[in-house]
């Protein structure tokens, strides 16, 4: 190890060394060559030229040493060792960035602008490259310089930086070039101090950071977005346990009564009521089940409510198969059922018709729950709102704005609940279903639901 850390030292040594040499006899044969020019051309004057020229010439020699002392040093500080690498005026790094061209350029773009002493920035997006200029240090460009600084007019006043992005699958690679804005001979007469060298390090950390916030901001929102997931799930989990539980506890009752004096009709009550709880045992990922299984559940409750209420409940259900699979939250449609039944129905003399239609509309699928009951007005309510509550709830967590529910007065009597939520439009079907049945349908009077984005409730049903 002591003796890779001595080879390296004397390679930093070396390299230090021959910048140093290359850079004086750069301009101690440039001095010879200029005094050879000079005794050529003048020869009828004074030859070789007089001690002043050759002071001159040794005194900007002597800058030069010195000018490259101060750069070796430079470079020593910020990059903690030298080599041709670091001591090089012309920088090139190559940068891969795991994103696509477009994000990498607005990132890079950002970078280069916070770049210290940054004045220019010129990016095309098209080409994907970025071009800027950065004063040297200590060099301001509006002031002027007098005719009689030749040294002034001959320094070197600015750098250039470049990026150009080389676009791949799903990454990119990103080519950085700082430089003088000089030609290439000018290296064999003067040093930048390091400048390129910090501009090209302080980019790279810039990218470098911008890419770190970015990865971070992606864990942070994916975190975010499983918790969000999961507070939601939960969520629905509870809206979901929050069904009125008198029902089971009135169909036992009802099927125990029925035991004793009709055993057929027990039986068969006991059937559905098997066939109901197995659609509507609780799982977490049954918080969307398809329309016709919502369909199976909701005619197994509604023929355990035709045991007890005999003639007094007909229903009619329209529904096309093609709308069958469209996905909706678990026992939303039994919700608008129980509500038809026990606000509408149940407590009407004679009983009525409970009507469950779906059809295609613009803004998806349009499922209704209507009654011929008592309405919205009817008879006072006894429910607390909770269902529906709960329903606008399940709606939202679920849909955002894109779905809505509506709560209308039916004609000539009754109330008609309307969900529409995404789904397939069916070629070719009309606005309104075609009714079946003895009696007609109340479809064609249902008031038009509401547009998405709004949650519309009249009255006071549960």
């Amino acid at each position: 190890m002591l003796r890779r850390t001595s080879s390296l030292r004397g390679d930093a040594v070396l390299t230090s060394v021959f910048l140093f040499v290359r850079i004086v006899v750069a301009w101690g044969l440039s001095a010879l060559v200029v005094a050879f020019l000079w005794s050529g051309f003048f020869h009828h004057m004074e030859a070789p030229p007089g001690i002043l020229f050759w002071l001159a010439a040794i005194g900007l020699t002597i800058a030069a040493a010195v000018r490259v002392i101060d750069h070796l040093h430079r470079v020593r500080v910020l990059a903690g060792d030298v080599d041709a690498a670091t001591l090089s005026s012309r920088q090139r790094r190559t940068v891969d960035l795991p994103m696509e061209a477009d994000e990498a350029f607005g990132l890079i773009e950002g970078a280069l602008r916070e770049l210290p002493r940054i004045q220019s920035v010129i990016p095309t997006r098209d080409s994907l490259s970025l071009h800027g200029r950065v004063p040297r240090p200590g060099v301001d460009p509006q002031r002027k310089i007098p005719w009689y600084n030749l040294l002034a007019h001959c320094a070197i006043k600015q750098d250039e930086v470049q990026v150009t992005i080389m676009p791949a699958d799903g990454t990119c690679r990103a080519s950085l070039h700082c430089e003088p804005d000089a030609g290439a001979w000018r290296d064999l007469y003067t040093v930048d101090k390091g400048a390129n060298y910090e501009h090209i390090e302080s980019l790279t950390r810039a990218i470098a950071r911008r890419v770190a916030e970015r990865r971070r901001a992606e864990q942070a929102a994916s975190e975010h977005n499983a918790n969000e997931k999961e507070l939601t799930q939960a969520r629905l989990n509870l809206l979901q346990a929050q069904v009125e539980p008198h029902f089971l506890y009135n169909t036992l009752a009802n099927a125990q009564v029925l035991a004793a004096t009709d055993p057929p009709r027990a039986e068969q009550m006991l059937g559905h009521l098997i066939q109901y709880l197995r659609r509507s045992l609780p799982r977490e990922e049954n918080a969307m089940s398809p329309l016709g299984e919502e369909l199976e559940r909701t005619q197994a409750y509604l023929e355990i409510l035709k045991i007890r209420m005999g003639a007094r409940l007909q229903a009619n259900i329209e529904v096309p198969d093609a709308l069958k699979a469209v996905p909706l939250p678990s026992m939303m449609l039994q919700t608008l059922v129980e509500n038809a039944i026990k606000h509408g129905l149940e407590p009407k003399p004679g009983g009525g018709t409970l009507w469950i239609m779906a059809r295609s509309v613009d803004d998806g699928v349009a499922i209704t729950v209507a009654d011929d009951g008592l309405g919205l007005g009817g008879a006072p309510s006894s429910g607390t709102g909770i269902g529906l509550q709960n329903l606008r709830e399940r709606l939202r967590l679920t849909y955002g704005v894109q779905a809505s529910f509506s709560l209308t007065s039916n004609f000539p009597q009754g109330v008609a609940a309307t969900l529409i939520v995404p789904g397939p439009r069916l070629h070719g079907q009309a606005m309104s279903p075609a009714s079946h049945g003895a009696r007609p349908a109340p479809t064609s009077h249902l008031t038009p639901p509401p547009p998405p984005q709004a949650f519309v409730e009249v009255g006071q049903h549960g």
